[in-house]
């Protein structure tokens, strides 16, 4: 995508700059009338991908990053007069750096997201049931979410302790008073 924008993402763009400073648009709020589709995916690694080019100006990635809500029928695209879906082959964005500070773990993803895992931000991890491979998520707003990079994820692993858990005994991190598990019970005793 080029430095021009087609028709349907001028509103988007809109809508996205009247955000105060870095915050976050009150796309929960908004309910427009006009729904359709555009041709966005977001693939599994974390590019956005406009009519089949890639969106390469990250500051355009970042701004449609903060009208991205997530409803019962998928993910879109929203301004007060519109809402566009998108397709999101897993999650929309992705925890790229994890940071251990003060009893808490900071992520920063790909689109600028500072977010803190706690009891409003937690921490999952689904197994693969064809590869067997973790597939760790951080929630980050409103039911969108982050996947754990792999590099990420293993500080997680690294930084774990073993709890016992009605499960049996399993890893897991402490962030912010809550405690998630990194794995199922009893797969780091394997």
């Amino acid at each position: 995508m080029g430095e021009t924008t087609k028709p349907g993402l001028d509103g988007v763009i809109a809508a996205a700059k009247q955000a105060p400073g870095r915050g976050l648009p009150p796309v929960h709020l908004w309910n427009p009338a006009h729904c359709g589709e555009i041709d966005i995916v977001i693939r599994k690694d974390g590019t956005w991908f406009h009519e089949g080019t890639p969106i390469g100006r990250e500051a355009l990635v970042r701004l449609f990053s903060t009208v991205l809500r997530k409803d019962p029928d998928g993910f879109h695209l929203v301004t007060p007069v519109e809402k566009m879906k998108i397709t999101v082959e897993d999650a929309p964005f992705i925890a790229t750096r994890v940071d251990a500070e003060d009893g808490a773990l900071k992520f920063m993803t790909n689109v600028g997201d500072e977010v803190v895992a706690g009891p409003e931000n937690a921490i999952r991890v689904e197994m693969d049931e064809a590869s067997g491979e973790p597939r760790p998520y951080l929630h980050v707003r409103r039911g969108l979410e982050a996947l754990i990079a792999r590099p990420v994820f293993y500080e997680l692993v690294e930084l774990a302790q073993e709890r016992q858990t009605p499960q049996g005994p399993q890893l897991g991190v402490e962030s912010n008073g809550a405690w998630f598990p990194v794995g199922p019970a009893g797969a780091h005793q394997l």
